[in-house]
């Protein structure tokens, strides 16, 4: 029996809704493992959920996560929003944002997975993020949404901020057409919006967060306020200042360019939260993606990114373009399907439909639905598929034999016909699965040799403009 793909992206099973993981490398009893601990979107009506859970990975193999369960139940009745997680000495200390990030208190354990236990009221604010530094020190990050950003170096107890070391709004806090601010702070265009994540990079200090544009990024194809990115500043101290860097993460999927470099997204962008982290001496950024129809069904992803220091000192973290090899800029790395899967999904393995990061073209909204059943076979399709909709998955990997066939799966039976593509959703049609709406499953013959690492397309073509399809997985043989 054919496997289901696992550890892609979503990197955690299509079941799981963890967004705002914060990824570390922690090593224990002799175990290197990357951990995530993410709010958990379990509400369904609004964000998160009044527990977290902790997920982990060995660091030689990032598609194989292991669920720990509960690390953490809320104090307060309330929702919890994004957390951290850090090591000092041989403890580990989470920083939970009950009350939906407006208290924030620190509980501790011996182990990585917890449970975290006795909290701590502290004066941090809504996500927080944490830095052990090389020598010891413990700085800490928070603000976001409507109130600006603050750094503050922690006491040994690793509760109590030592106020004379408060600094208040070092990035310049973004404009919230919602909320002007008028207490004196800096608003600026094109800033800091939320999720403080610090790390530390070869001797620099990198202050990642959520930025919100206002102005139009066209070769992203945002044309209006979009908080979807990830972007860092650089700093020499742990409290700046702070120099810009860029954006390392969007997750508005594949970006179709035009002649004149203008984008189109084809995935809905939505708020975004996450970090870098280096495994194995490899760069990875973590984020998170939507399904459904809002922000309360956000899933856990990570694409690999490039980092490097230019000659002049400047930090560069993403997709770097280099000339005569050095980085003269970056931008952010692409959306796919893959994650840890760096060389491509396995062909020959089922595919849920809800790994793919290109649905564009419906004329009704086509989405991810949301599954919550709890099991290695779940495939979370994409609904209101209408004529002229392309979903489409990067990346494929076909190996060095090409396969024969191709195995389309709709949720039921319907009367139309799919295309399958390669390496664009304009590009060569290598199978077309005819379905008579008697089946909702059809084979069909490749008329062309595929092998190696390709993007792949499924166009769905129908006769009727109305009709929608819901297109669960498929494989090919």
């Amino acid at each position: 029996m054919k496997e289901f793909i696992k550890g892609a992206n979503p990197y955690m099973p299509l079941w799981e809704h963890v967004p705002d993981g914060e990824p570390r490398v922690f090593e224990h009893n002799g175990e290197k493992r990357v951990y995530v601990y993410g709010s958990h979107d379990i509400e369904k009506t609004q964000y998160c959920g009044r527990n977290y859970v902790a997920w982990s990975a060995p660091v030689d193999d990032l598609t194989d996560w292991t669920c720990h369960g509960v690390c953490y139940e809320t104090h307060y009745d309330s929702i919890l929003y994004a957390p951290d997680v850090v090591k000092k000495g041989d403890t580990y200390y989470m920083y939970a944002a009950e009350r939906k990030g407006s208290l924030v208190v620190v509980a501790s354990s011996k182990n990585p997975w917890g449970p975290f236990e006795n909290p701590v009221e502290t004066k941090l604010g809504f996500d927080p993020g944490v830095l052990v530094d090389d020598d010891g020190k413990v700085y800490a990050y928070w603000g976001g949404c409507a109130a600006p950003c603050y750094i503050a170096e922690m006491e040994d107890d690793m509760a109590t901020i030592k106020e004379d070391t408060l600094v208040s709004n070092p990035l310049g806090h973004s404009t919230c057409p919602w909320d002007p601010r008028d207490d004196g702070h800096i608003s600026l265009i094109d800033a800091f919006f939320e999720a403080s994540s610090p790390r530390k990079v070869m001797g620099k200090y990198v202050y990642l967060f959520s930025r919100r544009y206002e102005k139009p990024v066209p070769e992203l194809g945002v044309f209006e306020p979009c908080n979807g990115f990830l972007s860092y500043r650089i700093s020499d101290t742990p409290f700046g200042p702070f120099h810009d860097g860029g954006d390392i993460s969007f997750n508005g999927g594949e970006i179709l360019l035009d002649s004149e470099g203008l984008g189109t997204m084809t995935y809905r962008w939505g708020n975004n939260h996450g970090s870098i982290m280096e495994i194995e001496g490899k760069w990875y950024i973590f984020y998170h993606r939507q399904t459904g129809t809002d922000e309360y069904s956000r899933q856990a992803m990570m694409e690999p990114v490039d980092v490097a220091m230019g000659t002049d000192g400047k930090l560069y973290i993403g997709d770097i373009k280099y000339l005569n090899g050095e980085p003269v800029s970056s931008k952010p790395v692409e959306m796919t399907s893959q994650g840890p899967h760096i060389n491509g999904l396995d062909a020959r393995k089922w595919i849920s439909a809800g790994y793919a990061c290109h649905i564009f073209g419906s004329s009704k909204y086509a989405y991810i639905r949301p599954g919550y059943e709890v099991r290695d076979d779940i495939s979370t399709p994409v609904v209101n598929i209408t004529n002229g909709t392309t979903v489409g998955f990067r990346y494929i990997q076909f190996g060095t034999k090409a396969p024969k066939s191709v195995t389309v799966v709709l949720e039921e039976a319907k009367s139309g016909t799919v295309n399958v593509r390669i390496d664009s959703y304009k590009g060569r049609i290598v199978a077309t699965a005819a379905f008579d709406g008697t089946t909702p499953e059809v084979i069909a013959s490749l008329t062309a040799g595929v092998i190696g690492k390709h993007a792949v397309y499924f166009e769905f073509v129908s006769a009727d403009p109305a009709e929608t399809y819901t297109f669960d997985r498929f494989t090919f043989d």
